[in-house]
């Protein structure tokens, strides 16, 4: 098994850059998720305490009180970096970075902080439609 099918077979996921915008993939990914069985919650202090696309949303990891499988991010790669020091604060090894998440300084502090990282796919792609 690859390391995309591992984090796919994984069933609790963090959204992390859940917005109630419905054009945006934070806004998608999630709605996707739950469509194919996933439990899903959502990070994104500017919302913490609504219900964005189906998702409880929370301001940062630390707040969910499930442990957490995969965080798929969807921020730009100025707040990913912190993303992953969250993660890593959490116990969280399994990061997705959506297309537009990452960039070389993102994938330079995954491999510091000793974390498994998918960066060269889609999980709303992958998945599909149901």
């Amino acid at each position: 098994m690859n390391i995309k099918e591992e984090m796919l077979s994984k069933k609790r996921w963090v959204v992390y850059g859940v917005s109630p915008d419905e054009s945006k993939f934070g806004y998608k990914i999630p709605q996707r998720m739950i469509d194919h069985g996933y439990e899903v919650y959502g990070v994104n202090p500017k919302y913490k305490g609504e219900k964005i696309a189906g998702v409880d949303v929370y301001a940062s990891i630390s707040e969910i009180a499930q442990e957490i499988d995969c965080i798929d991010i969807v921020v730009n790669p100025k707040i990913a970096v912190g993303v992953l020091e969250e993660a890593k604060e959490n116990n969280i090894k399994n990061i997705w970075l959506q297309p537009g998440t990452w960039d070389e300084n993102v994938l330079n502090k995954a491999e510091d902080l000793n974390l498994e990282v998918v960066y060269d796919d889609c999980v709303y792609a992958i998945l599909g439609p149901k």
